[in-house]
């Protein structure tokens, strides 16, 4: 129910009609204390209140910062999960290319068997190649322990010293992260 305004005229008027006692003023004078301390206690637990909700808050925050840290860390932790497995695939099927490549330096009468196992090994390199899968060529170049496995010595008419004078098995890298070690006959210096 809305409650109206007074008129103060109205409000002087009630308050001639009702004089003030000395019986009303003590009551007053006597509730007065408690009402301030009811006032008091009502300001400390405002206050305890909103230190309280303060906590909470911060408490909230720490929590989702946690998790968003968490959330990161996962997403990482995944795609480093998911990079492993995939090189893990990828040298595996490496010995698959070497086959074909034998398969392909191998003399045939039937061309169109040569054809299709072409056809194969170009369409797995193609894919390798799409992954980030790169050969390690380096036939003619200084000698790396970084990326190949000298095997054997080579004379010195091979070359210049030190340096990769036959592959005899391809390495393969994916990014800067070496797959296989290419298999090498090295000048010997």
């Amino acid at each position: 129910m809305p409650f109206k305004k007074k008129n103060p005229a109205e409000e002087e008027a009630i308050a001639q009609e009702t004089p003030e006692t000395p019986e009303i003023q003590e009551e007053e004078q006597a509730a007065a204390p408690e009402q301030q301390e009811a006032e008091a206690d009502l300001a400390q637990e405002l206050k305890k209140a909103q230190e309280q909700s303060e906590e909470y808050l911060n408490l909230a925050q720490r929590v989702q910062a946690d998790f968003d840290n968490f959330r990161r860390r996962n997403k990482a932790t995944r795609a480093e999960a998911f990079e492993e497995g995939a090189r893990e695939v990828i040298k595996q099927l490496l010995p698959v290319v070497d086959n074909l490549e034998r398969a392909i330096a191998q003399e045939t009468a039937d061309e169109s068997l040569m054809t299709g196992v072409k056809m194969v090994y170009r369409q797995l390199m193609d894919t390798l190649e799409k992954r980030g899968v790169s050969v390690i060529d380096r036939l003619g170049e200084k000698f790396d322990p970084n990326l190949e496995n000298a095997v054997m010595q080579g004379a010195s008419d091979e070359g210049e010293p030190g340096t990769v004078c036959t592959v005899l098995q391809k390495g393969y890298k994916l990014g800067e992260f070496v797959l296989r070690h290419a298999m090498v006959k090295v000048v010997e210096g």
